[in-house]
Order: structure tokens, then C-alpha cells, then sequence
């Protein structure tokens, strides 16, 4: 049961919006490949505000993500792409609605 999950939020510097939505396409490739990330959402906030909200069955799998390719991708361009650091918060999911898991 999908339980744990992460929020995180980004902004563009000015003129580099494009390059953050291409970085999160790249990302979800990535994502695409984490058997233990069943969800992964990409978000476009506001025009330089960015975000990804994804969620794991257990803690290890979390952990698992933060320590994976996507992590270290974004913070290995977060000097180049983002105004700040990127705002990562470890979340707990206390509900969920979603069609496409319920079978």
C-alpha cells in the first residue's frame, strides 16, 4: 500500500524554464525505470515554479529514490537550472484515489 511519498519544489532562474522541463522529461524516463516508484508526477506550478510529487510502499523504496539517478541528476544541475536548492520534503500519504491502481 502505497504510504510514503516525497514533494518536491523548484524555480527556474529566469530564461531557464525550458531546460527544467526538459530535465523532468529526462527524469521521467528515469522514473520510468525505479520498480519501486509506482507513482511519479512531473508539475508545472506557475511559470518558473516547478515541482515532482512521487509516492512509494515502503520507507526502503523512498529511501531507495533519494539516493537513486533522478536525486543525484537534480542535484548535480541545481546550481545551473534552480534559483535555490530544491525543497524535498518526505511525506506520508493519507489517502489515495487512483483508478488506474484500484485495477
Amino acid at each position: 500500500m502505497i504510504k510514503h511519498a516525497l514533494l518536491a519544489r523548484f524555480e527556474a532562474r529566469p530564461g531557464k524554464e525550458a531546460e527544467v522541463a526538459q530535465f523532468l522529461g529526462a527524469a521521467l524516463e528515469m522514473a520510468n525505470q525505479e520498480a519501486g516508484t509506482p507513482l511519479w508526477f512531473a508539475l508545472k506550478l506557475s511559470e518558473r515554479v516547478f515541482g515532482v510529487f512521487d509516492a512509494f510502499d515502503t520507507e526502503a523504496a523512498r529511501q531507495a529514490h533519494l539516493d537513486g539517478p533522478i536525486a543525484q541528476a537534480l542535484m548535480a544541475s541545481a546550481d545551473a537550472l534552480f534559483v535555490r536548492q530544491p525543497q524535498i520534503e518526505a511525506v506520508e500519504v493519507l489517502g489515495l484515489k487512483n483508478a488506474a491502481l484500484a485495477g
